[in-house]
């Protein structure tokens, strides 16, 4: 398995118009948690609470299934960083990312995420109201398995510590830092665990 994210350059430029104290960085995962791979952004909000301190600046949020109150998540921030599921024609756990440009001129026709017109029709809205964020990412996980009840897929799974490594990539370049924690939390993934303990105890396995 291999992600687009692999070829980053690990000491990537700051960006020199982000100097200084960004006012504020929403990073959000998109989607469903009882669909499978379409959880994956919000699996690795988790994970990223679990596992790093960030200054006030960055706000986490699990947005689920965008809609119309999208806007109001989208507005306050300076910058947003969107996780979810997306469909890139990649093998299955691939990264790629998508800057704010390429996701507003996409064709409405073509969506890379089940999210996306949502996403294109909050910034049009926003840019009517010149509240529209000044740097948009989003980090795109292709997936497979989109069953209702379904599990993450392994191949996405395992790509967690990747989304979590592009993020921290991303807020680098906005000049923006995280720590790890020293002490580790268990991740708030209520709903991987009772679907992981109802699969294991499940007749046929």
């Amino acid at each position: 398995m291999a992600c687009a994210c692999d070829a980053f350059d690990p000491n990537g430029p700051v960006n020199r118009k982000c100097e200084g104290v960004m006012r504020k960085v929403l990073i959000a995962g998109i989607g469903n948690v009882l669909i499978g791979d379409d959880g994956v952004g919000s699996f690795a909000i988790k994970m990223l609470e679990s596992q790093f301190d960030f200054p006030e600046s960055v706000e986490l949020a699990d947005l689920g299934t965008p809609g119309l109150g999208l806007p109001v998540h989208l507005s306050d921030a300076d910058a947003v960083i969107l996780l979810g599921s997306a469909k890139f024609g990649g093998q299955e756990g691939d990264i790629r990312l998508f800057r704010k440009q390429e996701v507003l001129t996409i064709p409405p026709r073509v969506r890379i995420d089940p999210h996306s017109s949502a996403l294109r029709e909050s910034h049009s809205f926003l840019d009517l109201m010149a509240a529209t964020p000044g740097e948009l990412l989003m980090i795109g996980i292709q997936g497979s398995r989109l069953n209702a009840g379904s599990t993450l897929s392994t191949p996405v799974r395992h790509c967690i510590p990747h989304i979590i490594d592009a993020v921290r990539r991303e807020l680098h370049r906005l000049n923006v830092w995280c720590a790890p924690k020293e002490s580790v939390t268990p991740p708030g993934t209520w709903w991987d665990s009772l679907r992981t303990k109802a699969v294991s105890k499940a007749p046929w396995r």
